[in-house]
């Protein structure tokens, strides 16, 4: 069942060898964890994320996470669907509102590995022990003019400049998104 993501990281990692360390963690996720795609796989699970472009292709949506009140981009949990881009898709549309959510590749535009601390109810009690989520995230756009909606996992959604990024976040694996995107419009065509 994990072949095809094992063939999608090995196309990823031949484009970005420098990024050898972050594939691998993943890949050894995958080959160790046929349930990895679940939630449930412990000590962590794949994610798919998003990186949206406005139609003018001049923004990019963030929102603010609820639960670890960050900026950062759309995306989720695969739920047992091993096509982690239709899970970007579906998170971003989830979280946006956005109904008109498309590829512009069909390959990762970065993978990244983070920890996820663990959660507490007001006893103390662990609710979710910590984990990692190994995402892997997409490029995508809309040609949609819509409003976008804040989802019940947000505490705001909205298109951003890249100066408005710099300004919302330091999180380095947002403005590597950034820094990418910016790159993949300039060598294909913005």
């Amino acid at each position: 069942m994990n072949e095809p993501l094992l063939a999608l990281l090995d196309s990823y990692q031949s484009r970005h060898p420098d990024e050898a360390g972050m594939v691998e963690r993943v890949r050894a996720l995958a080959a160790a964890h046929a349930d990895c795609f679940e939630r449930t796989c412990l000590p962590g699970h794949l994610t798919g994320s998003a990186w949206v472009l406005s139609p003018d292709r001049r923004q990019c949506l963030l929102l603010h996470h609820r639960k670890l009140d960050k900026w950062l981009q759309p995306g989720g949990h695969a739920d047992g669907d091993p096509d982690v881009l239709r899970v970007a898709i579906r998170e971003a549309t989830e979280e946006s509102g956005l109904e008109r959510i498309f590829a512009l590749s069909p390959e990762p535009l970065d993978i990244d590995v983070h920890l996820i601390p663990e959660r507490r109810n007001a006893a103390g009690e662990v609710t979710e022990p910590a984990h990692e989520h190994h995402d892997l995230r997409f490029l995508l756009a809309t040609d949609a003019t819509a409003p976008i909606v804040v989802s019940h996992e947000s505490n705001d959604v909205r298109w951003c400049t890249p100066d408005e990024v710099h300004r919302l976040t330091q999180e380095e694996s947002v403005l590597r998104l950034l820094r990418k995107s910016e790159a993949w419009m300039d060598n294909n065509g913005r």
